[in-house]
């Protein structure tokens, strides 16, 4: 199982910016980043407050901007930072024992939840709070998480910390043997001797000059291996992963543009491999209602789910985390 908010894995040691400061993603570069994997996850930029759906996978109803599921124990955060926006007393309180029980469980069962789509749908549509509280556990446990890794790494572009964020999102940011830690540690180890480029901004890895793009470009390819052949089972359900590869590809595209900080766009490939812009959308003063998730990825992986002999495999968005 994976380990929630858990860093084993460190690389203070082995990574140190030299020429340049690192660059935290705030404003637009970081609206960007979490559009860019919003396109690999839901087919558009949005970010789908207002999902929710049980799709069978073993992991009880899924919702929201980062798919938060209630039996693996991130659902059961939101709504306990949405308690704490509304002072305890909303239309989720009735179903707290339920979800908490789920939660500490890892039970994919739904019984006595029977109304909570309907809350998650109509609070994500209009309710900010609900917004904000999807918003803070995703930084929370997602991006905050992803960051610290690019901070220790040193990395200045911000391609490079999006493609954290987006590897965080999909392998987790445990110590788990496909989580974004181990691709970071297998990458780092591929260097044993000075490997220049043209980027102008140098890592330190293991006592080497790297040339930052350099260092990404082979993480993706790292990646892109994991994603054909991961190595923990339930990751493996359905071969769904090894179908995910349009992700890593849609990156190496963006590096070819040589467009490493993303400003006001940036261009990438969908997931259909056809070039798009992804472009800064930050709404004025609140939240943006977002649509549903389309029912071309629904139908796509309840049809994954139920080839992949593995019921209790969260194929699309495997568990990216248990207790501590």
């Amino acid at each position: 199982m994976f380990n929630k908010f858990k860093f084993i894995i460190r690389f203070s040691a082995l990574a140190t910016f030299v020429v340049f400061t690192s660059a935290t993603l705030c404003g637009c570069s970081k609206d960007i980043a979490l559009r860019i994997t919003n396109v690999y996850e839901n087919n558009d930029t949005d970010f789908h407050y207002d999902y929710c759906e049980n799709l069978k996978d073993g992991r009880g109803f899924t919702a929201g901007i980062a798919g938060f599921c209630t039996g693996t124990s991130d659902a059961w955060e939101v709504i306990q930072q949405y308690h704490k926006l509304t002072g305890g007393d909303d239309d989720f309180s009735p179903m707290d024992s339920t979800l908490e029980k789920y939660s500490n469980s890892e039970s994919d069962s739904t019984k006595g939840l029977k109304k909570y789509c309907d809350v998650w749908i109509n609070l994500g549509k209009s309710d900010v709070k609900f917004q904000q509280a999807q918003d803070i556990v995703r930084n929370k446990m997602y991006y905050v998480p992803s960051q610290k890794y690019a901070d220790e790494l040193g990395l200045r572009f911000d391609i490079s910390r999006a493609q954290m964020y987006d590897a965080g999102i999909q392998h987790g940011t445990g110590d788990d043997a496909d989580g974004l830690g181990a691709l970071i540690k297998d990458t780092n180890a591929e260097f044993k001797s000075d490997s220049p480029g043209e980027s102008k901004s140098t890592l330190s890895i293991n006592g080497k000059k790297v040339d930052e793009i350099v260092w990404l470009n082979m993480f993706i390819k790292l990646r892109e291996g994991d994603l054909k052949k991961p190595k923990e089972l339930n990751n493996q359900g359905g071969d769904y992963w090894s179908q995910t590869t349009y992700r890593t590809k849609s990156y190496k595209y963006a590096i070819e543009q040589g467009k490493f900080m993303f400003k006001k766009s940036v261009k990438i490939l969908d997931n259909s491999g056809e070039p798009i812009t992804v472009t800064c959308n930050i709404p004025s003063g609140k939240h943006k209602t977002r649509r549903n998730r389309t029912s071309f990825q629904t139908a796509r992986y309840r049809t994954l789910v139920e080839s992949s002999g593995l019921p209790k495999s969260r194929i699309q968005r495997p568990p990216r985390f248990s207790k501590l």
